[in-house]
């Protein structure tokens, strides 16, 4: 695991793509919770969810960091490198309300 990250200058100020996991809003599907790839809005579920979107995202854009969203939870986290940061006041906003499944 590194101790720095490479990829900090991906980081873009995104639109979240929906108000909970894209994919699992479309199939039905429940979630645990949200992840917000940082490259593009799109809001995955986190690898503790049955389907994995966030993970599956970054496995076909190669898009290295995403947010803890639901509830914002103030870090990043690099896939490339395996390192979690300190969000500080970059939180992305939500939409808002996010349905909860659990």
């Amino acid at each position: 695991m590194s101790n720095i990250c490479r990829h900090l200058d991906t980081i873009r100020d995104v639109v979240p793509s929906a108000r909970g996991c894209e994919e699992c809003l479309k199939s039905g599907d429940q979630w645990v919770h949200l992840r917000l790839c940082r490259s593009c809005g799109h809001v995955g579920c986190c690898d503790e969810s049955p389907n994995r979107h966030a993970t599956k995202h970054f496995h076909a854009t190669r898009h290295p960091i995403i947010e803890g969203y639901d509830p914002p939870e103030g870090w990043f986290w690099c896939f490339v490198d395996e390192v979690m940061l300190d969000l500080g006041d970059r939180s992305t906003p939500q939409l808002g309300p996010i349905p909860r499944y659990y």
